[in-house]
């Protein structure tokens, strides 16, 4: 089944009422039907064929929302990407997914302008001069084109994640994965009753895109928030104004600046029943003051880009009473927790958390060595540590395998801001790692070892000028020797234990 499908069925429910609202902006949801019919239509105009990459380079707006969903109804892949990414990250991630399609605004059409010429521009924003054909309002002008035929298995989204290599790596998901995701936030999460209201401030490219599926499935208005600087007071007047009843997804760390806003208690938001929260760990001081300011209405989930948004799940009433945990699975999910060599470890003992299920991707696009490495006879090979609790089964977290680090919802790579830091001619040795941050969740903290004296910020810049800037370390730490063990690999917890450090530069 087309997943495109929730569309039809969440505009039969809704009738003639919003489907998105941003900026004054109305979109009834006859009339985004209408908009994705011809925009699939007009992709197919320029000669795109189901199957064929679709890029989505910009910040949150109805554009995005549209081409989102005609990628699906015309058979499609969406390839949406972080819009602060570095051209040279965006153009990697162009070539590897053979995109044959990008649609970009203003924010963001030099990057585009880069690209190979093969790849056609769409501009949602029409710059002056620009041909027409490669405007976003020719492309939606076309007939509408009736829904493809699709398989359960044909790819929707590629959902782009990054691992230790430090290359991005596409996370394959279905029309299956998308509508079994879809089904499990319905059970698990909310069932979404009618005439409720989604905000979306978080990038629609990533968590709060995702979770379009489950509101746009039964009808709901979707805000959305302008993309740029988060603003906790904008925030809740938004609550406030257009009776939100759901913060789609927020990252901790935009939850956290939303509980202290110092005008938090003037705005009402009486009609606010559900907040999502995912992306990084939701420390239990920060739970409680949540809960306190908006009563147990904080939903927590865990999840990956190859399981989107549904591995665990830790509903409102549960949270508090089981610090420190994520959750039990959702619906339809099996989790075991193994050794190494893929063994089952005793009751309530760490080891790696492998999950199956209908919503674990196909594979990595492209990319077989790495699927054969994460897909084991039909488990999904998570990197994360950690533990069931024998008697109720909620997964404690306790180590991540793979180094990511989290840093104000976003991942950040080892490896890939290493790799950079060694281009510099002076650099002998480094290791990147994330130490906890009171702000965003964890902090990027380089551990240099030089050849000669050098700035720290002569290293960041070398980062802001190759990576995305959330990227960059906010912390350069300068040392003789890094720790490692007998057979010479860095040992970086020792390096994460030693977090005093990470308080200043240390520059010999």
């Amino acid at each position: 089944m087309n997943v495109a499908h929730l569309l039809v069925d969440g505009s039969r429910r809704a009738g003639g009422a919003d489907a998105l609202v941003f900026e004054g902006r109305r979109t009834s949801y006859p009339e985004l039907v209408d908009r994705v019919a011809r925009v699939a239509a007009g992709l197919r105009r320029l000669g795109l064929r189901p199957g064929d990459r679709v890029a989505l380079l910009l910040p949150n707006r109805p554009e995005l929302v549209e081409m989102l969903w005609a990628c699906f109804w015309g058979g499609f892949v969406a390839v949406p990407l972080n819009w602060h990414l570095h051209p040279d990250e965006i153009a990697y991630v162009v070539e590897q997914s053979g995109a044959a399609a990008i649609l970009v605004s203003a924010e963001t059409s030099a990057a585009a302008d880069m690209l190979p010429p093969q790849v056609r521009i769409i501009r949602a924003t029409a710059a002056e001069g620009t041909d027409a054909s490669t405007a976003y309002s020719a492309v939606a002008a076309a007939r509408p084109l009736d829904m493809a035929a699709v398989d359960d298995a044909d790819p929707a989204w590629l959902f782009y994640t990054s691992g230790t290599t430090g290359r991005p790596k596409g996370a394959t998901l279905s029309h299956r994965n998308l509508a079994a995701m879809t089904a499990a936030y319905h059970a698990d999460i909310d069932p979404v009753a009618p005439g409720s209201s989604f905000l979306h401030a978080a990038p629609l490219t990533h968590g709060s895109g995702l979770y379009l599926l489950p509101a746009i499935g039964r009808g709901a208005t979707n805000v959305i928030s302008p993309s740029g600087n988060f603003s906790p007071g904008d925030y809740l007047g938004q609550i406030e104004r257009h009776k939100i009843t759901h913060a789609a997804f927020l990252a901790p760390t935009m939850l956290n600046r939303i509980v202290r806003d110092p005008q938090f208690a003037k705005y009402g938001l009486s009609g606010l029943r559900s907040i999502v929260v995912g992306g990084a760990p939701l420390y239990q001081e920060d739970l409680r003051a949540a809960v306190n300011a908006f009563g147990p209405i904080i939903t927590q989930m865990y999840g990956q880009g190859e399981a989107p948004m549904t591995i665990t799940v830790m509903p409102p009433g549960d949270a508090l009473a089981h610090p420190g945990s994520c959750g039990r699975p959702f619906g339809g999910i099996d989790l075991r927790i193994v050794a190494q060599d893929g063994s089952p470890v005793p009751d309530g003992s760490d080891g790696e958390v492998i999950v199956r299920g209908a919503v674990v991707m196909n594979g990595y696009w492209k990319n077989p060595k790495a699927t054969a490495e994460t897909l084991v006879d039909g488990w999904l090979h998570t990197g994360d540590i950690g533990h069931l609790d024998p008697d109720d089964g909620y997964l404690y977290l306790t180590d991540r395998a793979k180094d990511v680090i989290i840093t104000g919802g976003s991942n950040v790579y080892p490896r890939e801001v290493e790799e950079v830091l060694l281009t510099h001619p002076a650099v002998r040795e480094v290791a990147v790692v994330g130490v906890p941050d009171s702000e965003w969740g964890e902090s990027v903290v380089a551990y240099v070892v030089t050849d000669r004296t050098l700035g720290a910020d002569e290293l960041v810049g070398l980062c802001k000028a190759h990576l995305a800037s959330f990227k960059k370390p906010r912390s350069v730490v300068f040392v003789d020797d890094l720790p490692k063990n007998a057979t010479g690999k860095i040992v970086k917890r020792q390096l994460r234990e030693e977090t005093h450090l990470a308080d200043r530069q240390i520059i010999r």
